[in-house]
């Protein structure tokens, strides 16, 4: 039975937690491989809309195993909040893993977060302020704290000590904020223990005999292509490897297990924060697709920023990813327009480029080409089968699908779970 990676194929928020959920009915397990509670999934189910910020999209679905896996960082007190607001609402989170190599999200990480930010000024990134980066940056420094460092206050004690020094250094001389002591971090970390232990495990190794039982396993990442700290916008990224390759290092699944790598894409594309966006609308249109498409963001509740869809973002990623099968999200929302644009090249100083410029100068000074698609007015939700669509959307999607370089095997059609329209099995073809 097949691994698959899903992932974004823009800037993040295409509706991956609903292709995930899709999948999920037919999988034994869902993974999230990277990042923390910055990213945000919104599933609906019925008349119940679930807002998903670190559990896996998977927990859902009954009968699925959700895994957080070790390329994840873990802020522990919007896990048990997470948990307690779905177990309230009768979900069932007891089957939940927790790597024992993921790390953890501290207090000081949020305050370094949000007083960099401030501090940055017309510089600054966009995060979320809950903590991401700082938390990354600890685990690249060496001086990171560990799930599994919870469970040895010792050995805690001494990390949060290294730790602090150099952080309290910053907060009281650069930020003049008041010291941080290492007790009340100790303190409120080892609160979260014993609740932990039951979940913790080598979650790799889970994995590992999950696939050689046959069992189907998704790997759910978080943000999106362009959001790679490697080959996204750079520094106007995230702190964690978002494309297929996060999938193996954030879970301990080697490569030669993927059998399949899905993008996920808007029919038209936004993003959230700070950096370069060729297509983006900054006018009555670009409000629209905002309103039309409830473009604000999960986590933060910030507008997102909208455009027109990008085919060179989706062929990078498609190359980036080795993508083969694309999700098309939101169809519904261009519902009513009378001429669809899609950039199919930029222009930069007078040069026509057909892919992403190399330099982050020229990316940011690209202006779009676009090619111009009918639209169509009837009203599409209740497709299921794309011979339901009008020919207008139909001719869309088949040439969102040639411009992109990678089959189109489903496309979504509105918010509701069972509002897609499949072309091709995402398990079997």
């Amino acid at each position: 039975m097949p691994a698959i990676v899903l992932v974004g194929a823009q800037w993040g928020d295409e509706g991956k937690g609903k292709a995930t959920d899709v999948l999920g009915s037919r999988v034994e397990a869902v993974v999230k491989f990277n990042g923390g509670n910055n990213a945000g999934h919104t599933v609906v189910v019925g008349d119940e809309k679930y807002a998903l910020h670190l559990l896996p999209s998977g927990i859902l679905t009954a009968g699925v195993t959700p895994v957080i896996g070790n390329g994840v960082v873990i802020d522990p007190s919007v896990l048990f909040q997470e948990i307690e607001g779905l177990t309230a609402r009768g979900v069932d989170c007891s089957k939940l893993l927790v790597s024992a190599s993921a790390h953890l999200i501290a207090p000081y990480h949020r305050t370094v977060d949000r007083v960099t930010e401030r501090f940055l000024g017309v510089r600054r990134i966009g995060t979320t302020g809950r903590g991401i980066g700082p938390a990354y940056a600890d685990k690249v420094n060496r001086i990171g704290l560990r799930v599994q460092d919870l469970f040895d206050e010792k050995i805690l004690a001494q990390k949060v000590e290294g730790a602090l020094e150099t952080r309290n250094q910053l907060l009281v001389k650069v930020y003049n904020r008041r010291a941080i002591t290492v007790d009340e971090i100790v303190d409120e970390l080892l609160s979260y223990a014993d609740r932990l232990r039951p979940m913790v495990c080598d979650t790799g190794l889970e994995l590992t005999r999950m696939l050689d039982a046959g069992k189907t396993v998704l790997y759910e990442g978080g943000q999106a292509t362009m959001l790679d700290i490697d080959h996204g916008t750079y520094p106007f990224v995230t702190s964690s490897n978002a494309t297929a390759g996060g999938a193996c290092t954030g879970s301990g699944t080697p490569p030669n297990r993927i059998d399949r790598i899905v993008g996920v894409a808007k029919a038209y594309i936004t993003r959230v924060g700070e950096g370069p966006f060729p297509t983006e609308l900054l006018d009555d249109v670009g409000e629209g697709l905002r309103r039309a498409g409830g473009e604000f963001g999960t986590t933060t509740g910030r507008p997102r920023r909208t455009g027109w869809y990008d085919a060179l973002i989706a062929r990078y990623a498609s190359r980036v990813n080795g993508l083969t099968d694309l999700v098309l999200t939101k169809l519904d929302v261009l519902t009513g327009y009378e001429r669809i644009p899609v950039c199919t090249a930029y222009e930069v100083d007078g040069v026509k480029h057909t892919e992403i410029p190399l330099t982050q100068t020229d990316f940011h000074h690209a202006v779009p080409v676009y090619e111009e698609f009918e639209g169509w007015t009837e009203d599409i939700s209740g497709a299921r089968e794309f011979s339901d669509l009008p020919k207008a959307a139909q001719d869309y999607v088949l040439a969102l699908e040639e411009l992109s370089g990678v089959r189109i095997s489903a496309v979504g059609v509105g918010p509701d779970r069972d509002q897609i329209v499949v072309r091709t099995d995402l398990l079997e073809g």
